[in-house]
């Protein structure tokens, strides 16, 4: 059975993320330490004590990986290792050990359903031979129009899922973007790469993986290509190593879809534990959430609550405000995204795809009681609650930047030059900081909040504290 290091600061327990409070961090944008102007591990290293002060007991990177960065890092050129910007493998071995010594665990990206274009993977199988096992490592075709049922996701950007490659003279698959293709687990030798990618971490002291865009694994004639039977063979398959070597380690499943089909993502054994994931994301419950405080009415959240399944014992929802990608409206009818598209951004340019590219601050006008009251929401509500970073000191966005950067600027730390995320060249930042008067680092940062009681962040502190002390929010039921 593969070990991770423990400390005194662990309990024991396999169902620790049912009492787990998630923090979401994305290291380019939290702390630079070397002044390029990028973040890096050894920033986020330097910031532990702050996560852990705030209250909250697991940290979830952003991928970090080596990649070309035209998704933001999710199209990974490469599985094992660390992007060069944000440092080496010492460094990233060194913030895991440090984040355990405080008692926070570490949850990573396993994206698994597609790669970069880059990856030698891809390049392997755009040479290979037609029908070989090294060509169909991904989803190839001679007709565009095959599984012509299935929806496109970044409707605006891409006009088909097959994007032609003339090395390979063939289309290939993609779901998201087309640089993105994915890859083919009907070849059992991609299986065997990813159960190796997962124990690579697994191995180097990775608490839990969260897994992501998996309803598009599997691809079949004549459905949607979501949610298949086949993808949920797939995910017993990753369970069960998880099972076997690593039992205190976790899956977390997103999945963007209605409850009774994110309910088949747990699994079932005999109705009590589940053998697929041990959370997933409660996406239909999120928008709903905006639209009860929208309309002064509960009703939206309880009736989201109804038709929400029973889940295995063993099992959580996880559930959330915000995070690095615009607030999903999908999970909602046309006339309830009218509504909220209305609402939340009358301002087209915060619109993106089926969603809002903006941070929570924003959303809700700097309205610090609507702003208290949606995270009190979330704190109680049943499940383990998801902040996302910045969110928790009312940090706002730049809905000038490109695709959903304007929710992923730099981490407003003080005053100082470039909000104190870093002493670069503001023109070599990742992203530049918010500069506008309400939400700029000279308004909104933690040096300021941290000195005043009745800060949003010393709220936050004070909720979270609320919520370790009582194991009814993260173990009980409605």
């Amino acid at each position: 059975m593969a070990k991770k290091p423990r400390n005194a600061a662990f309990i024991e327990d396999p169902l620790w993320y049912k009492d787990a409070v998630i923090y979401q961090v994305h290291v380019k944008s939290f702390f630079d330490s070397n002044d390029d102007g990028i973040g890096d591990f050894p920033g986020l290293i330097a910031k532990l004590d702050y996560i852990a002060e705030l209250g909250v007991n697991t940290i979830w990177l952003l991928p970090f990986y080596p990649s070309p960065r035209r998704d933001d890092g999710y199209d990974i050129s490469e599985y094992r290792g660390v992007h060069s910007d944000y440092g080496t493998m010492a460094d990233a071995k060194k913030f895991i050990a440090e984040a355990h010594n405080r008692g926070l665990r570490v949850i990573t990206e396993l994206v698994i359903n597609h790669t970069s274009d880059q990856h030698p993977w891809f390049q392997r199988a755009r040479h290979a031979k037609k029908g070989s096992k090294a060509r169909d490592f991904y989803v190839w075709s001679d007709d565009p129009q095959k599984y012509d049922g299935t929806r496109i996701i970044f409707l605006d950007t891409e006009k088909s899922n097959w994007t032609w490659d003339p090395v390979a003279e063939q289309y290939f698959w993609h779901r998201f973007y087309s640089h993105q293709p994915d890859l083919n687990f009907d070849n059992p030798q991609v299986m065997k790469a990813v159960i190796e990618v997962m124990r690579y971490w697994l191995d180097m002291g990775i608490d839990g993986l969260r897994l992501d865009a998996i309803p598009y694994l599997i691809e079949r004639d004549g459905t949607n290509n979501e949610n298949l039977p086949e993808t949920h063979q797939v995910l017993k398959q990753i369970r069960a190593e998880i099972d076997a070597n690593y039992p205190d380690r976790m899956l977390l499943a997103e999945a963007n879809q209605w409850p009774e089909d994110t309910q088949l993502y747990f699994g079932d054994r005999k109705g009590k534990d589940g053998d697929e994931c041990h959370m997933a994301f409660h996406f239909p419950l999120m928008p709903r959430m905006y639209m009860a405080v929208a309309q002064e009415d509960r009703f939206p959240i309880t009736d989201i609550l109804r038709q929400t399944p029973e889940i295995p014992e063993n099992c959580q929802w996880a559930i959330f405000l915000r995070n690095h990608d615009e607030l999903t409206l999908e999970m909602v009818t046309d006339r309830e995204r009218d509504y909220l598209w209305n609402y939340y951004a009358s301002d087209r340019r915060a619109r993106i795809n089926l969603g809002i590219r903006r941070r929570l601050a924003p959303l809700l006008e700097r309205d610090r009681r609507r702003v208290e009251l949606l995270n009190s929401m979330l704190l109680s509500m049943p499940g383990t609650p998801t902040l996302y970073y910045g969110d928790e000191i009312g940090m706002g966005d730049n809905i000038y930047l490109g695709d959903r950067d304007g929710v992923r600027t730099p981490m407003q730390w003080s005053i100082d030059r470039n909000g104190g995320f870093s002493r670069a060249n503001p023109a070599s930042l990742v992203l530049p900081p918010i500069m506008d008067p309400l939400y700029g680092y000279q308004s909104v940062n933690v040096e300021a909040q941290d000195h005043d009681p009745h800060s949003l962040l010393n709220w936050t502190r004070r909720m979270l504290a609320v919520r370790r002390q009582q194991k009814a929010f993260g173990r009980g039921t409605l």
